[in-house]
Formats: structure tokens, C-alpha cells, sequence
């Protein structure tokens, strides 16, 4: 998928050095030709699907690379002249696989990567994993196993010079990720490809996930677009509680009219020149704090 963003206050018309393009990619997918190619064309940003720096790991995610197809990915990329280059790692994985959590990040930091986006796993219905859990064959990790690991990436990647800007993405000083920054803040944004998301203020609308749908229905002529939901006023509002605590700017703490000190004195949230934020632990429990801060604010007058 390409993600484009412009710099603030730039114009479409501005020189391609105003303009952050982002291919979103697996490491099997890049090779040193590919990465000449991308960059002729202007990408100047990769998002590469690690997950993983453990073989074991990545072959019972069912991923087709192994560990060290990640750093011949970055040294292609960065042959071509790509340095911004971002990495997706998975924390949370279930204990049996002895992942470890320490030495996935420190192999990450060792690429020397500008980005980082830690995500912890989720179960989805119906899904394979699901099924394993169901059955007994993997268990889902504590959830002091999962606090720990992402307590841990917050310790390390700090010290490293990386700062924490949302919940899931730490970037070194210049590089955070424009187009996810626009999702956060709620901006209008327009998604291209196959299960690609736009938002134009209220309504968000979603592609086809298939690409042989998504196909035929562009060539067709038809519109690509699976389905939409429109945000009401009240929606509109809990959601830029949720995504203004997802960033490290946080959120007017005029917004909740006047937060209650137990939600402070708790450690999981703060104040600060006017705007409520998350730390670490509170990012932690972002859903039940929302749910705890949207029902305050509609008990207010």
C-alpha cells in the first residue's frame, strides 16, 4: 500500500522533498532492484512488516521470511537511498515460544531503523490462532507478560534516543509518520488499494479486501468501496477522546470540562500545560480509560 503525506502547510504543487510516500512492504518483497525502482518513483519511506527477529517465531506466524531476510531488506533500502525505513514489530506472543522480547528490540535498534511500531497480539475470531487456543495447542499470554514487554520497548527505545508519540509508534527526533499522525488527529485522509481507509471528517469508508474484487470493480468502472459508516455528533466526540490520548500531545483537558483527580493521582494520566496525556501504564489501559473519561464528561452540566 502507498501512503502519502504532505508536509504541514505545503502545497500539492510543492517540490517532491515537501511530500512523505510511504510503500508499506515485507521484507521478502525487497530486493535491490525493487528498491531502485521505489525510489525513481519517490518513495521515500518504507514500512517493513518485521514482526520478528526469531525464525521460531516467524514460522509459526507463517511468515515467509526469516529473520535474516529483515536487515538484507535495509541494506537494500538504504543502497537505494531509502533512510527512512520503518519497522513493524509483535510483542505478547504466547510463552511457549520463548520469544525474546530483549533481543528483538535489540536487534531492531542495531538496523539503526528511524521508526518503530510495536504492536501486541490480538486474537480475531475465526482466525487460525483462535482455533489453536480453543483447542489447547497455544495459550494467550498474562497480562503481566504483556505490560511488562511494552513497559520494556518503552525503557529501552527511550534510552536509545526514540520517543514514544503514540501508543504504538516511537520514532527518533524528525521521523514520525505524517499519515498516521493524520489518522490521529482526525484530518481527512484518502486511502488507495485494496482494504485501504479514508476518512473525509464524519463519514469513513473502507475498500474491497480482496484483491480480484477490488480488480474487476476499478476496471468495471464501479466503485471500489466495501462499505462506510457515518459518525454521529457523539461518536465524533468519544472518538477524539480515544485518539487524542493515543498521541503523547494528549488532549484540551478543556474537553472533559474537569477531569477528576483520582484519574491523575492513579499514574496512568497527567496534566500538563493545559493538555490531559497518557503515560506509559495509562496507554496501557487506554479503552477503560476513555470509557471512564466519556462517562464523566456526560455526568458533567
Amino acid at each position: 500500500m502507498l501512503l502519502a503525506e504532505l508536509l504541514p502547510g505545503a502545497t500539492h504543487d510543492a517540490p517532491r522533498t515537501d511530500v512523505e510516500i510511504t510503500l508499506e512492504a515485507n521484507p521478502e518483497d525487497v530486493s535491490p532492484d525493487h528498491a531502485r525502482a521505489w525510489r525513481a518513483v519517490g518513495i521515500n519511506r518504507v514500512s517493513l512488516g518485521a514482526q520478528s527477529f526469531d525464525d521460531t517465531v516467524l514460522k509459526w506466524m507463517h511468515r515467509s521470511h526469516d529473520a535474516a531476510r529483515i536487515g538484507a531488506a535495509v541494506h537494500a533500502l538504504r543502497g537505494a537511498g531509502i533512510e527512512n525505513i520503518s519497522l513493524d514489530l509483535i510483542f505478547g506472543l504466547p510463552e511457549e515460544l520463548n520469544r525474546d522480547w530483549e533481543r528483538d528490540l535489540e536487534m531492531a535498534q542495531a538496523l539503526r531503523t528511524t521508526h518503530l511500531s510495536l504492536y501486541g497480539l490480538t486474537i480475531e475470531p475465526r482466525t487460525p490462532l483462535e482455533r489453536w487456543i480453543s483447542r489447547g495447542a497455544t495459550h494467550t499470554p498474562s497480562d503481566e507478560r504483556y505490560a511488562e514487554e511494552y513497559l520494556a520497548a518503552h525503557r529501552r527505545l527511550k534510552a536509545a534516543g526514540f520517543e514514544f508519540y503514540e501508543v504504538s509508534n516511537a520514532a527518533r527526533d524528525g521521523f514520525r509518520s505524517r499519515h498516521n499522525s493524520a489518522y490521529w488527529s482526525g484530518e481527512p485522509y484518502v486511502g488507495l488499494g485494496p482494504a485501504a481507509h479514508s476518512f473525509d471528517g464524519r463519514t469513513r469508508r473502507w475498500n474491497l479486501r480482496a484483491w480480484e474484487a477490488y480488480r474487476r470493480a476499478s476496471a468495471e468502472g464501479r466503485s471500489v468501496a466495501e462499505s462506510e459508516e457515518t459518525l454521529t455528533d457523539r461518536q465524533r466526540e468519544v472518538e477524539a477522546i480515544y485518539l487524542g490520548l493515543r498521541t503523547a500531545d494528549g488532549l484540551p483537558s478543556t474537553n472533559l470540562h474537569s477531569p477528576p483527580a483520582s484519574f491523575t493521582a492513579s499514574g496512568w494520566l497527567y496534566e500538563s500545560a493545559g493538555r490531559l496525556k497518557c503515560t506509559p501504564e495509562g496507554w496501557l489501559r487506554l479503552d477503560s480509560l476513555v470509557n471512564e473519561l466519556t462517562m464523566h464528561t456526560e455526568s458533567q452540566p
